[in-house]
C-alpha cells in the first residue's frame, strides 16, 4: 500500500486507495465490501467499531449470575438444529471458556446453524437460567469475534448476507493501519488549536480507536475524530457564512425615524427585555451594507411578531417593500390579521404626499385570492404601491414581481423547501441595484443550541426567551383513566359556563383500526351526545376546504362555537385568547415540540389556562413527564434532542456527503462550541483557505460539487 512520496498521508490518498490492494481481497470479497459502503482505505478506517470487548475484564462462564445480564467470550464446542413440536426450528449450541460450559438456544433463527462453527470464538450477551442443571442463555446477542488477540477487541457491524465478519474488518484496519505508520496521518488542524484543546494527534486517534491499549485512549481517540466531523461541518457552514458576507450586496436600511417611532409608541404594551435587545440585534444587521441571514427562535407567544412587524418597517420606512412568508394558509391569515391589528392607522410620513403622510398598504395572497382582487394585489406589488405583502408560498409563483423587495420574512422556516425559500430570495435580487434583501427566519420550535449551530450554522442566531406581561401560565396535567378523565370534563365544562373556550386535539383524521387513536370525526360525534351536548362543538382537520377551515375559524374566534375538535391543523398560528383549556387525546402519540405547540395556543390571554395529556398508559412517558414538568421551551427542546437523538436534525442538515459518525449532538455540546470557534478563527485569518491547504483538499473531498463552488470562489 505504500505510495513513493514520504509525506503524511492526507484522507484523499486514503480515499484513492482501494480495498483490494489488501491481503485477501479479491473480486468477491471486493463486491461485498462495497455493499457495506466500503470501497476505499478511508472508508474502512473510518468504519468504526460498534463497540469493544475488554479482555481482561470479561466475565468467565463460572463467574456469572442466574438472571443477570452477562457478556462471556466462549468457543463453540458444537451445534445441532432440532425441529419443535409446532414444527419450529431451535437451534442449539454447546459452548465453552475452559471454566464451565454454557447452553445457548436460538428459537426461530434457523440461520444461526450456518453461522455458527465448532471452533469459533464468539461473544455472547444475554440472561443466564438454570436448565436441567446446566447453565442456558436464549436468543442472546451473538458477536463472531475471530480468533483476536488484545486487551480492547472491536466489534465491527458485519453481513451474514455477504460473509463479511467482525474478524475480517479488524484484519484489513490492522493491516492498513500497520501499512500506514511510516508516513503517518496529515494534520488539518493547526497546531495551536490541537494543543489548546488537549485533542491527540490524527495518527494516535486512529489507531486508538481501532486498536486501544485502553478505554482512556479509546475515548481520547473518539474526541479528536468526533471533533474533525463537527470542525468539518462548522468549516462549510462559517466559509459559507462568511463568503455571503464578503460576496453578496445588500440594502442599508434606516433602523430610525419618524415610521419607527410612531409603531413603538402605538404598541400596547412596552417590549420586553429580550425583543429590545433582539431588535438590536436586527438593526445593527440592517445597517450594514451586507445583507441580513438571522435566525429568531421564540418560545410560543414570546412576542416575535412584533420584531418581524419593526424589522419590516424598517424597509417601508427606506422606501422599500417587505414580505412575510408563512407555510400555511391558517398562519398567513393569522398573521395578516394580528399584523393589521399592530399596524391600523399607523401613517407614514410621504414628502409627495399633500397630507405629508400617507396609510401604510398590507395585503394578503393566498390561494384563496382570485379574480379581480388577485389581479389588482399583483400589480400593487409591481408598482411598489403595497408596502407589506403577507402570503403562502403563493408569494414565489412567477405572476409575483416586487418592486423593491427588501426584507424577507420566513415564518416555520422548518416547513419550506430549500429551493421555496431561495425562490423568493432569488426574486427579490431581480431588483435594479442588484442588492439582495435582508432575511429574517423565524421559528416558534426552539431549537437546542448545538442543533441550531449545526442546522443553521450560517446563519446568526437571537433567541427571545422571555414571555410578554399579560401571557397567564399553562398548568399542564396527565389524565389516565376514567376517573381523572371525568375531572377532566367537569372543569372543562366548568370553564365553559363562565364563557370560556377549549380545544380537544385528536391525531387522526378517520378512525383506523391499526392505531388505538382518537379520530377527530369520531371524536366530535362523541362529544357531541356526551359528554358535550351542552355547549357547541365545532370541527377543523386538513381535508376541510380553505373556506370550510375559514368559516370554522372565525365561529370559534366569534365566541360561536365552545370547543374545537381539531387534528394538529392548529399546531401554529391560531390564536384566541378567549381559548384557556386544551384536551389532547393519545398525547404520547405526539413528539415534545408538536405537544408544545399544541400547547401554546391556550394560555395566550389574561385567564389561567389548563393542558390535559391523555393516555392510556399505565404510566406516562417521558414526553408527557417533560411537558408536566416544564413549560420552558428551550428546556424541552434540550430533552426532546436526548430522547430522539440527532437522527432527525442530520437529515434535515442538508450539508452534502459529509455526516456525523461518531459526532453526537449530544454528547458533543462542547466539541461543537469549540469546533465553531476554531472554524471562525481560521476562515477569518484565511478565508480561501490558501494557507491550508490540506484542510481545504480534505473539504473539497467531503463536499458536494455545488458546495465547493460557491465555498471556494474568489
Amino acid at each position: 500500500m505504500a505510495l513513493s512520496s514520504t509525506q503524511p498521508l492526507t484522507l484523499g490518498d486514503l480515499k484513492g486507495l482501494g480495498v483490494e490492494i489488501l491481503k485477501d481481497v479479491g473480486p468477491k470479497r471486493k463486491d461485498a465490501l462495497e455493499t457495506l459502503e466500503i470501497s476505499s482505505v478511508l472508508d474502512l478506517l473510518q468504519t468504526y467499531p460498534r463497540r469493544w470487548i475488554d479482555r481482561t475484564n470479561e466475565a468467565r462462564i463460572s463467574d456469572i449470575e442466574v438472571g443477570v445480564d452477562s457478556l462471556v467470550l466462549v468457543k463453540v464446542i458444537n451445534v445441532r438444529s432440532v425441529r419443535t413440536k409446532s414444527k419450529k426450528m431451535m437451534v442449539n449450541v454447546s459452548t465453552g471458556d475452559g471454566s464451565g460450559k454454557l447452553s445457548v438456544t436460538f428459537f426461530n433463527q434457523p440461520w444461526r446453524a450456518k453461522q455458527l462453527e465448532p471452533g469459533m470464538q464468539v461473544s455472547v450477551f444475554g440472561k443466564p437460567e438454570m436448565r436441567n442443571g446446566y447453565l442456558q442463555m436464549t436468543n442472546p446477542i451473538v458477536d463472531l469475534i475471530g480468533d483476536r488477540t488484545g486487551k480492547i477487541v472491536p466489534i465491527y457491524a458485519q453481513s451474514e448476507k455477504v460473509r463479511i465478519f467482525t474478524w475480517h474488518i479488524a484484519a484489513w484496519v490492522e493491516e492498513s493501519l500497520n501499512r500506514c505508520v511510516a508516513r503517518g496521518f496529515a494534520e488539518t488542524l493547526p497546531e495551536t488549536v490541537i494543543s489548546r484543546l488537549g485533542l491527540v494527534g490524527r495518527s494516535t486517534a486512529f489507531r486508538d480507536i481501532h486498536m486501544p491499549e485502553s478505554f482512556v485512549a479509546r475515548d481520547a481517540a473518539r474526541r479528536r475524530l468526533a471533533f474533525d466531523e463537527v470542525f468539518r461541518l462548522q468549516m462549510v457552514l462559517v466559509a459559507r457564512k462568511r463568503a455571503l458576507e464578503r460576496e453578496l450586496r445588500g440594502f442599508q436600511h434606516r433602523v430610525s425615524g419618524s415610521l419607527i417611532d410612531r409603531f413603538t409608541s402605538s404598541l400596547p404594551f412596552p417590549l420586553t427585555g429580550a425583543q429590545a435587545r433582539v431588535i438590536r440585534e436586527i438593526s445593527e444587521d440592517l445597517v450594514l451594507a451586507r445583507p441580513m441571514h438571522r435566525l429568531l427562535q421564540g418560545d410560543v407567544g414570546s412576542g416575535k411578531t412584533v420584531v418581524a412587524v419593526q424589522t419590516m418597517l424598517c424597509s417601508v420606512q427606506g422606501g422599500h417593500q417587505a414580505a412575510i412568508m408563512a407555510p400555511t394558509e391558517v398562519l398567513a391569515e393569522q398573521h395578516a390579521s394580528s399584523i393589521r391589528q399592530l399596524l391600523d392607522g399607523l401613517q407614514i410620513p410621504d414628502d409627495t404626499n399633500l397630507f405629508g403622510d400617507r396609510p401604510l398598504c398590507v395585503e394578503l395572497l393566498t390561494s384563496r385570492v382570485t379574480g379581480e382582487a388577485r389581479r389588482k394585489i399583483l400589480t400593487g406589488v409591481a408598482d411598489g404601491t403595497i408596502d407589506i405583502l403577507i402570503g403562502t408560498h403563493a408569494l414565489i409563483q412567477e405572476s409575483v414581481v416586487f418592486s423593491r423587495l427588501g426584507v424577507i420574512v420566513i415564518d416555520e422556516q422548518h416547513r419550506f423547501g430549500v429551493e421555496q425559500r431561495a425562490a423568493l430570495r432569488d426574486k427579490a435580487i431581480d431588483n435594479p441595484n442588484g442588492s439582495m434583501p435582508d432575511v429574517l427566519t423565524m421559528t416558534a420550535t426552539p431549537i437546542p443550541r448545538t442543533a441550531a449551530l449545526t442546522v443553521y450554522g450560517d446563519l446568526d442566531v437571537s433567541v427571545l426567551d422571555e414571555l410578554p406581561p399579560g401571557r397567564t401560565p399553562i398548568a399542564t396535567r396527565w389524565v389516565n383513566g376514567a376517573e381523572s378523565e371525568k375531572m377532566m370534563w367537569d372543569e372543562i365544562r366548568k370553564r365553559l359556563a363562565e364563557g370560556q373556550q377549549a380545544y380537544v386535539v385528536c391525531p387522526l383524521i378517520d378512525e383506523s383500526e391499526k392505531l388505538e387513536v382518537a379520530s377527530a370525526e369520531k371524536t366530535f360525534h362523541d362529544l357531541q351526545a356526551g359528554e358535550l351536548k351542552s355547549v357547541v362543538v365545532g370541527l377543523l382537520h386538513g381535508r376541510m376546504s380553505s373556506s370550510e377551515k375559514e368559516v370554522t375559524m372565525n365561529a370559534f374566534r366569534a365566541k360561536k362555537i365552545d370547543v374545537l375538535v381539531a387534528t394538529t391543523v392548529i399546531e401554529v398560528g391560531v390564536d384566541v385568547p378567549n381559548a384557556t383549556a386544551m384536551v389532547i387525546l393519545d398525547a404520547d402519540r405526539f413528539g415534545i415540540a408538536q405537544l408544545h405547540q399544541l400547547r401554546g395556543r391556550v394560555g395566550r390571554g389574561a385567564i389561567s389556562s389548563e393542558c390535559y395529556l391523555v393516555t392510556s398508559a399505565e404510566e406516562p412517558g417521558p414526553r408527557v413527564q417533560a411537558l408536566v414538568a416544564t413549560t420552558d421551551g428551550f428546556e424541552l427542546a434540550e430533552i426532546d434532542l436526548d430522547l430522539r437523538g440527532e437522527g432527525a436534525i442530520k437529515d434535515t442538515r442538508q450539508k452534502g456527503r459529509s455526516d456525523l459518525n461518531l459526532a453526537s449532538l449530544r454528547r458533543d455540546r462542547d466539541l461543537i462550541e469549540l469546533a465553531r470557534a476554531a472554524a471562525f478563527e481560521i476562515v477569518d485569518a484565511d478565508p480561501l483557505l490558501t494557507s491550508h491547504t490540506t484542510l481545504r483538499d480534505e473539504l473539497e473531498l467531503l463536499l458536494t460539487e455545488e458546495e465547493i463552488e460557491f465555498l471556494f470562489k474568489s
